[in-house]
């Protein structure tokens, strides 16, 4: 066989280039390394209750033409993301906001919240923040920092705030109004049945292979893609798209660029109909060793006997573990430059997704970028 497309990863990026290119009568072959298509938003039913397997999915947007793309392939419930951040048995509404900032301090107007931050600043003195401690603390001043950034914080990334830079936080969302949608997003919610049903649209009448690894799977050298790929069948690929780690693509020649993992412990009580009560409930403390619960069943409004619930664990990744977060440091973004450039030298390889081109997406922004490329591909042709 000869393909025009070897499409590397199923996620939501590989599998709207390949339904937009099969449109224009592209043949395609899909492969994943997981034994399921979808990548992380991939979701699967446990107790009849549409679980998000690698981590919640909201999907959230102002860009019209993206919601309706979306809509193409899914209904979508009205679902507002109003998570709950815990701090030991203290409870506060996310995003920080007047519910928030009238539990924390017993005040009722936005005056008084107002002057109750410049206050705490004020004492601080901090001039140039150095760190993001100081940076987070000359934001929201010291309670809203120790009770619901700190901890957290240096759960997400595995050090102390003072030891990382200022620029993680470049701003903290402080909102004056009674209003815990965690979104400014014009369009919002979650699709009715799952993730999976989307990118099972998006792939239908295309071929797809799970649980092979490109690595194994094409008889390339990688460094050296002027000619087509030949996998080991003898099929023929005039370009690929790769989805995955763009170092790991290029062997990691010039070293390992930084992510963070996610650990998660999924927990099933079919005996249990509310165990949290909300979707989403961060624990800001840093003694929990895990950052938050998901309760899947309130992504649809579940009326289910039982429910199952998702603890997460940020942890720092190695090799052989599935990357979620770049890490877009100075040193890391160096790195991923010299990477990119000899991307580019690939005339046969394109890089798509978070980690192909090492950058975090929201997933209306991986769809945009995805038709971007659907557009520039066109055009070369």
């Amino acid at each position: 066989m000869k393909y025009d497309y070897l499409i590397v990863g199923s996620g939501l990026f590989g599998a709207v280039f390949a339904y937009e290119m099969k449109k224009r009568n592209k043949n395609i072959l899909v492969i994943d390394k997981r034994d399921h298509i979808a990548g992380n938003i991939y979701t699967e039913s446990v107790l009849g209750i549409d679980v998000h397997k690698y981590g919640a999915h909201i999907f959230h947007t102002s860009d019209k033409k993206m919601w309706n793309y979306v809509n193409q392939f899914a209904e979508f419930n009205n679902y507002i993301n109003s998570p709950i951040a815990r701090y030991h048995d203290e409870l506060y509404n996310l995003p920080f906001n007047m519910n928030t900032f009238s539990k924390m301090w017993g005040i009722v107007t936005p005056a008084q919240a107002k002057a109750e931050i410049a206050r705490q600043i004020e004492e601080l003195h901090i001039g140039e923040p150095k760190n993001l401690e100081e940076q987070a603390l000359s934001l929201a001043g010291r309670d809203v920092y120790e009770k619901l950034v700190k901890g957290y914080t240096e759960k997400q990334w595995g050090r102390d705030c003072s030891e990382l830079p200022a620029f993680i936080i470049k701003r903290l969302p402080l909102r004056f109004t009674y209003d815990n949608n965690y979104f400014n997003d014009l369009y919002q919610g979650i699709p009715i049945g799952g993730y999976t049903g989307i990118v099972e649209k998006l792939l239908d009448g295309i071929e797809v292979k799970t649980g092979v690894s490109y690595q194994e799977f094409i008889l390339n050298d990688r460094t050296d893609a002027n000619e087509v790929f030949t996998d080991k069948s003898g099929n023929t690929y005039d370009k690929v798209l790769y989805t995955g780690m763009i170092d790991e693509y290029f062997q990691y020649c010039l070293g390992h660029l930084e992510y963070r993992s996610v650990r998660f412990e999924v927990e099933e009580m079919p005996d249990c109909d509310n165990y949290q009560g909300n979707a989403v409930v961060n624990y800001t403390d840093r003694d929990t060793p895990y950052t938050r619960i998901i309760e899947h069943k309130h992504f649809e409004f579940g009326k289910q006997p039982g429910t199952v619930i998702s603890r997460e664990y940020s942890t720092e990744w190695k090799p052989g573990e599935e990357p979620y977060y770049p890490i877009n440091n100075d040193r890391n973004n160096a790195l991923f430059e010299k990477y990119k450039k000899m991307a580019d030298e690939q005339p046969r390889v394109l890089f798509g997704g978070r980690l192909g081109q090492y950058k975090y997406y929201d997933m209306d922004k991986v769809i945009a970028a995805a038709l971007e490329m659907v557009g520039s591909e066109t055009v070369r042709a």
